[in-house]
Protein backbone atom coordinates (compact mmCIF):
# COMPACT_ATOMS: atom_id res chain seq x y z
CA UNK A 1 0.00 0.00 0.00
CA UNK A 2 2.99 2.49 1.01
CA UNK A 3 4.32 1.53 -2.45
CA UNK A 4 0.80 1.95 -4.26
CA UNK A 5 0.90 5.14 -2.56
CA UNK A 6 4.63 6.60 -3.42
CA UNK A 7 4.06 5.53 -7.38
CA UNK A 8 0.14 7.25 -6.94
CA UNK A 9 1.81 10.23 -6.02
CA UNK A 10 4.71 10.56 -8.59
CA UNK A 11 3.10 8.28 -11.62
CA UNK A 12 6.99 7.49 -11.91
CA UNK A 13 8.17 3.97 -11.13
CA UNK A 14 11.62 5.40 -11.23
CA UNK A 15 10.63 8.65 -9.11
CA UNK A 16 8.80 6.35 -6.92
CA UNK A 17 11.26 3.73 -6.81
CA UNK A 18 14.37 6.15 -5.35
CA UNK A 19 11.71 7.36 -2.80
CA UNK A 20 11.19 4.30 -1.33
CA UNK A 21 14.94 3.04 -1.82
CA UNK A 22 14.38 0.14 -4.22
CA UNK A 23 15.00 -0.47 -7.55
CA UNK A 24 12.85 -0.17 -10.12
CA UNK A 25 11.57 -4.46 -10.80
CA UNK A 26 10.63 -4.67 -6.74
CA UNK A 27 8.13 -1.87 -7.07
CA UNK A 28 6.64 -3.03 -10.25
CA UNK A 29 6.37 -6.75 -8.67
CA UNK A 30 4.36 -5.13 -5.78
CA UNK A 31 1.99 -3.13 -7.82
CA UNK A 32 1.03 -5.92 -9.96
CA UNK A 33 0.93 -8.21 -7.03
CA UNK A 34 -1.10 -5.83 -5.64
CA UNK A 35 -3.46 -5.38 -8.57
CA UNK A 36 -3.54 -9.24 -8.67
CA UNK A 37 -4.71 -9.31 -5.36
CA UNK A 38 -7.69 -6.86 -5.62
CA UNK A 39 -8.57 -7.91 -8.58
CA UNK A 40 -9.14 -4.23 -10.36
CA UNK A 41 -5.92 -2.20 -12.49
CA UNK A 42 -4.86 0.62 -10.23
CA UNK A 43 -2.50 1.97 -13.11
CA UNK A 44 -2.57 2.55 -16.84
CA UNK A 45 0.85 2.37 -17.98
CA UNK A 46 2.20 4.12 -21.28
CA UNK A 47 5.17 4.35 -22.75
CA UNK A 48 6.24 7.63 -21.18
CA UNK A 49 3.99 7.94 -18.70
CA UNK A 50 1.61 6.77 -15.92
CA UNK A 51 -1.88 7.58 -14.83
CA UNK A 52 -4.46 6.39 -12.14
CA UNK A 53 -7.55 4.38 -12.95
CA UNK A 54 -10.54 5.20 -11.97
CA UNK A 55 -10.20 2.25 -9.23
CA UNK A 56 -6.93 3.67 -8.48
CA UNK A 57 -8.30 7.47 -7.64
CA UNK A 58 -10.25 5.37 -5.20
CA UNK A 59 -7.40 2.95 -4.16
CA UNK A 60 -5.42 6.31 -3.08
CA UNK A 61 -7.56 8.07 -1.12
CA UNK A 62 -8.61 5.21 0.56
CA UNK A 63 -4.75 3.84 0.97
CA UNK A 64 -3.82 7.44 2.58
CA UNK A 65 -6.49 7.15 5.47
CA UNK A 66 -5.62 3.67 5.95
CA UNK A 67 -2.14 4.43 6.30
CA UNK A 68 -2.68 7.43 8.31
CA UNK A 69 -5.22 5.04 10.96
CA UNK A 70 -2.33 2.20 10.86
CA UNK A 71 0.89 4.74 11.61
CA UNK A 72 -1.51 6.19 14.51
CA UNK A 73 -2.37 2.50 15.77
CA UNK A 74 1.41 1.74 15.90
CA UNK A 75 2.15 4.87 17.87
CA UNK A 76 -0.80 4.29 20.35
CA UNK A 77 0.70 1.30 20.81
CA UNK A 78 4.19 2.75 21.85
CA UNK A 79 2.30 5.08 23.93
CA UNK A 80 0.14 2.78 25.96
CA UNK A 81 3.48 0.58 26.70
CA UNK A 82 4.90 3.90 28.09
CA UNK A 83 2.28 5.46 29.76
CA UNK A 84 1.82 8.38 27.93
CA UNK A 85 -1.91 7.08 26.32
CA UNK A 86 -3.73 5.63 29.00
CA UNK A 87 -6.27 6.11 32.13
CA UNK A 88 -5.87 6.85 35.76
CA UNK A 89 -8.48 6.49 38.56
CA UNK A 90 -7.44 8.99 41.60
CA UNK A 91 -9.49 8.65 44.63
CA UNK A 92 -9.04 11.50 47.12
CA UNK A 93 -10.26 12.46 50.37
CA UNK A 94 -11.90 15.79 50.52
CA UNK A 95 -8.46 17.42 52.02
CA UNK A 96 -6.89 16.96 48.95
CA UNK A 97 -9.08 19.15 47.05
CA UNK A 98 -8.03 22.47 48.71
CA UNK A 99 -4.25 21.18 48.64
CA UNK A 100 -2.37 19.58 46.09
CA UNK A 101 -4.99 17.63 44.31
CA UNK A 102 -5.64 20.86 41.92
CA UNK A 103 -1.94 21.31 41.86
CA UNK A 104 -0.82 17.87 41.09
CA UNK A 105 -3.74 16.82 38.31
CA UNK A 106 -2.38 20.44 36.31
CA UNK A 107 0.96 18.82 36.55
CA UNK A 108 0.05 15.41 35.07
CA UNK A 109 -2.37 16.69 32.75
CA UNK A 110 0.20 19.27 31.20
CA UNK A 111 3.08 16.98 31.02
CA UNK A 112 0.97 13.72 29.71
CA UNK A 113 -2.10 15.14 28.26
CA UNK A 114 -2.87 11.66 26.52
CA UNK A 115 -3.62 10.22 29.76
CA UNK A 116 -7.29 10.70 30.87
CA UNK A 117 -7.57 11.47 34.73
CA UNK A 118 -10.48 10.34 36.03
CA UNK A 119 -10.98 11.64 39.95
CA UNK A 120 -13.12 10.39 42.91
CA UNK A 121 -13.69 11.83 46.28
CA UNK A 122 -13.74 8.94 49.14
CA UNK A 123 -13.73 8.64 52.38
CA UNK A 124 -9.69 8.40 53.70
CA UNK A 125 -10.64 4.92 55.65
CA UNK A 126 -12.29 3.00 52.24
CA UNK A 127 -9.42 4.21 50.40
CA UNK A 128 -6.54 1.44 51.34
CA UNK A 129 -9.39 -1.32 50.24
CA UNK A 130 -10.29 0.62 47.07
CA UNK A 131 -6.56 0.48 45.70
CA UNK A 132 -6.53 -3.12 47.19
CA UNK A 133 -9.24 -4.16 44.99
CA UNK A 134 -7.99 -2.09 41.90
CA UNK A 135 -10.81 0.08 42.28
CA UNK A 136 -8.09 2.89 41.85
CA UNK A 137 -4.83 3.25 40.85
CA UNK A 138 -3.90 5.92 43.28
CA UNK A 139 -5.37 7.77 46.44
CA UNK A 140 -4.35 11.03 47.94
CA UNK A 141 -5.30 10.15 51.97
CA UNK A 142 -3.48 10.70 55.16
CA UNK A 143 -0.88 8.18 56.22
CA UNK A 144 -2.83 4.63 55.90
CA UNK A 145 0.24 2.98 58.31
CA UNK A 146 1.49 -0.22 57.13
CA UNK A 147 -0.93 -2.39 55.01
CA UNK A 148 0.11 -5.06 53.23
CA UNK A 149 0.08 -4.83 49.37
CA UNK A 150 0.01 -0.68 49.57
CA UNK A 151 2.61 2.14 49.53
CA UNK A 152 3.22 5.33 49.74
CA UNK A 153 4.71 8.43 49.54
CA UNK A 154 4.59 11.94 51.52
CA UNK A 155 3.62 14.31 49.32
CA UNK A 156 2.28 17.35 51.86
CA UNK A 157 2.07 18.47 55.04
CA UNK A 158 0.04 21.11 56.95
CA UNK A 159 -0.90 22.30 60.06
CA UNK A 160 -4.18 22.24 62.20
CA UNK A 161 -5.42 24.47 63.87
CA UNK A 162 -8.73 25.39 65.65
CA UNK A 163 -12.55 26.37 64.34
CA UNK A 164 -14.23 27.88 66.62
CA UNK A 165 -18.04 29.73 66.10
CA UNK A 166 -16.91 33.23 66.17
CA UNK A 167 -19.05 34.69 68.87
CA UNK A 168 -17.05 31.84 71.17
CA UNK A 169 -14.69 33.47 73.85
CA UNK A 170 -11.59 31.33 71.88
CA UNK A 171 -12.36 33.41 68.99
CA UNK A 172 -10.51 36.39 70.63
CA UNK A 173 -7.64 34.28 71.45
CA UNK A 174 -4.66 33.98 68.47
CA UNK A 175 -3.16 31.33 69.68
CA UNK A 176 -4.98 28.44 71.41
CA UNK A 177 -3.51 25.49 73.60
CA UNK A 178 -4.86 21.98 74.93
CA UNK A 179 -5.41 23.62 78.17
CA UNK A 180 -7.55 26.49 76.46
CA UNK A 181 -9.88 23.59 75.65
CA UNK A 182 -10.37 21.24 78.90
CA UNK A 183 -13.83 21.98 78.64
CA UNK A 184 -14.76 22.50 75.42
CA UNK A 185 -16.95 20.15 73.38
CA UNK A 186 -14.79 18.51 70.70
CA UNK A 187 -16.17 17.38 67.14
CA UNK A 188 -14.25 15.22 65.15
CA UNK A 189 -14.26 12.30 62.65
CA UNK A 190 -14.46 8.84 64.43
CA UNK A 191 -11.46 7.18 64.55
CA UNK A 192 -12.58 4.23 62.11
CA UNK A 193 -12.48 7.01 59.46
CA UNK A 194 -9.62 9.08 59.89
CA UNK A 195 -6.93 7.15 62.25
CA UNK A 196 -3.96 9.19 61.03
CA UNK A 197 -6.06 12.68 61.99
CA UNK A 198 -7.85 11.37 65.31
CA UNK A 199 -4.35 10.09 66.44
CA UNK A 200 -2.61 13.45 65.73
CA UNK A 201 -5.19 15.15 67.51
CA UNK A 202 -5.15 13.03 70.72
CA UNK A 203 -1.03 13.63 70.45
CA UNK A 204 -1.18 17.18 70.82
CA UNK A 205 -3.41 17.13 74.06
CA UNK A 206 -1.61 14.05 75.19
CA UNK A 207 1.83 15.69 75.00
CA UNK A 208 0.42 18.09 77.95
CA UNK A 209 -0.82 15.29 79.88
CA UNK A 210 -4.60 15.63 78.50
CA UNK A 211 -7.13 13.36 77.33
CA UNK A 212 -9.53 14.98 74.78
CA UNK A 213 -13.11 14.76 75.15
CA UNK A 214 -14.82 14.13 71.76
CA UNK A 215 -18.45 14.60 72.08
CA UNK A 216 -19.88 14.80 68.55
CA UNK A 217 -18.83 12.62 66.04
CA UNK A 218 -19.29 12.51 62.23
CA UNK A 219 -17.63 11.19 59.07
CA UNK A 220 -17.30 14.40 56.74
CA UNK A 221 -15.08 17.53 57.67
CA UNK A 222 -17.27 20.06 56.10
CA UNK A 223 -20.01 18.54 58.18
CA UNK A 224 -17.98 18.72 61.18
CA UNK A 225 -17.24 22.70 60.18
CA UNK A 226 -21.23 22.81 59.75
CA UNK A 227 -21.74 21.68 63.08
CA UNK A 228 -19.44 24.31 64.41
CA UNK A 229 -20.61 27.21 63.06
CA UNK A 230 -24.46 25.73 64.62
CA UNK A 231 -22.26 26.34 68.13
CA UNK A 232 -22.57 22.60 68.69
CA UNK A 233 -18.80 22.49 69.62
CA UNK A 234 -14.96 23.26 68.18
CA UNK A 235 -12.64 21.23 66.20
CA UNK A 236 -9.52 20.84 65.27
CA UNK A 237 -8.87 20.69 61.63
CA UNK A 238 -6.33 20.62 58.78
CA UNK A 239 -5.85 24.34 58.18
CA UNK A 240 -7.07 23.49 54.39
CA UNK A 241 -10.41 23.57 55.27
CA UNK A 242 -10.14 27.93 56.13
CA UNK A 243 -11.24 27.90 52.24
CA UNK A 244 -14.55 26.16 53.28
CA UNK A 245 -15.58 29.63 54.62
CA UNK A 246 -18.46 28.63 56.21
CA UNK A 247 -19.86 31.58 58.20
CA UNK A 248 -20.04 31.91 61.32
CA UNK A 249 -17.03 30.09 62.06
CA UNK A 250 -13.03 31.75 62.64
CA UNK A 251 -10.18 29.49 63.00
CA UNK A 252 -7.27 30.08 64.92
CA UNK A 253 -3.44 28.79 65.55
CA UNK A 254 -2.94 26.16 67.90
CA UNK A 255 0.35 26.22 69.96
CA UNK A 256 2.92 23.78 68.96
CA UNK A 257 0.43 22.98 66.11
CA UNK A 258 0.77 19.38 64.94
CA UNK A 259 0.73 18.36 61.57
CA UNK A 260 -0.52 15.99 59.43
CA UNK A 261 0.75 14.38 56.05
CA UNK A 262 -0.97 13.87 52.76
CA UNK A 263 0.12 10.53 51.04
CA UNK A 264 -0.33 9.09 47.69
CA UNK A 265 -0.40 5.52 47.95
CA UNK A 266 -0.99 3.01 45.71
CA UNK A 267 -1.02 -0.99 45.03
CA UNK A 268 2.44 -2.29 44.49
CA UNK A 269 0.87 -4.81 42.80
CA UNK A 270 -0.36 -2.29 39.90
CA UNK A 271 0.84 -2.54 36.31
CA UNK A 272 -0.70 0.20 35.20
CA UNK A 273 2.19 2.04 32.97
CA UNK A 274 0.71 5.31 33.37
CA UNK A 275 1.04 5.00 37.02
CA UNK A 276 4.72 5.77 37.34
CA UNK A 277 3.79 9.41 35.88
CA UNK A 278 1.82 10.03 38.02
CA UNK A 279 4.30 9.03 40.77
CA UNK A 280 6.92 11.42 38.97
CA UNK A 281 4.40 14.29 38.95
CA UNK A 282 3.72 13.79 42.49
CA UNK A 283 8.26 14.21 43.20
Amino acid sequence: MRYFVALAETLHFGRAAERLHLTQPPLSRQIAALEKSLGVKLLERHTRHTQLTRAGQRFLEDAKATLIAFDQACQNARLAESGELGELKIGFMMHAAFTVLPRLTRRLISSHPQVKVNLRESLPSALPDDLLSGRFDAGIMFPPGRIRGLDFQVIHTESLCLAVPASHRLARRSRITPNDLLREALIAAPEEVSPALRETIAMWFRAEGITPTFRLETQLQQTIITLVAEELGVALVPESMKKLAITGVVYRSLASAPQIEHVIAWHTGNLNPSLPLLLKACA
